[in-house]
């Protein structure tokens, strides 16, 4: 099935965007989500007329989550956590703990965008891969150190 994004979809496509997607998918997902419009003739129509908008809001968006990577790449996180035998933690930090990190100094983020493999949970430095945009993506560092 044929449908017309309306905001960005990871793995799928931009906004504006005409996709072919399984019909379940569509209809259970993107339509009733408000991602995506079935590709009707009369809403290939509206896209024709929307389409610059879509290009200065994708840009826009861009911009933002530029200015945003430049903050977190400048920032280096210290997280301390209790710690036993050969550096292992007692739990594991985890993109929860990395977003309230990041809201205490002043960066409002969905955790959903830090990327993590799996959770912190041995003591060191980290490179953190935090996915803004479909374009642009930031590298958080983060130190775990043993809480005293």
């Amino acid at each position: 099935m044929k449908v017309i994004l309306t905001q960005d979809v990871d793995a799928l496509g931009l906004a504006g965007q005409v996709v072919d997607v399984a019909k379940g998918y569509a209809r259970n997902k993107l339509v009733p989500g408000g991602l995506a419009l079935e590709a009707s003739p009369a809403n290939l129509k509206l896209l024709e007329k929307e389409a610059a908008e879509y290009e200065v809001r994708a840009m826009k968006e861009k911009e933002k989550a530029q200015v945003l990577a430049g903050q977190i790449e400048a920032l280096r996180l210290t997280i301390s956590q209790k710690a036993g035998e050969k550096d292992k933690l007692y739990g594991s930090v985890t993109n929860m703990d990395l977003a309230a990190a990041l809201a205490e100094q002043g960066v409002e983020l969905d955790r959903r965008k830090i990327k993590m493999a799996e959770n912190i949970k041995i003591l060191g430095d980290y490179e953190i891969p935090v996915k803004l945009h479909t374009e642009v993506t930031a590298a958080l560092k983060v130190s775990v150190i043993k809480a005293r």
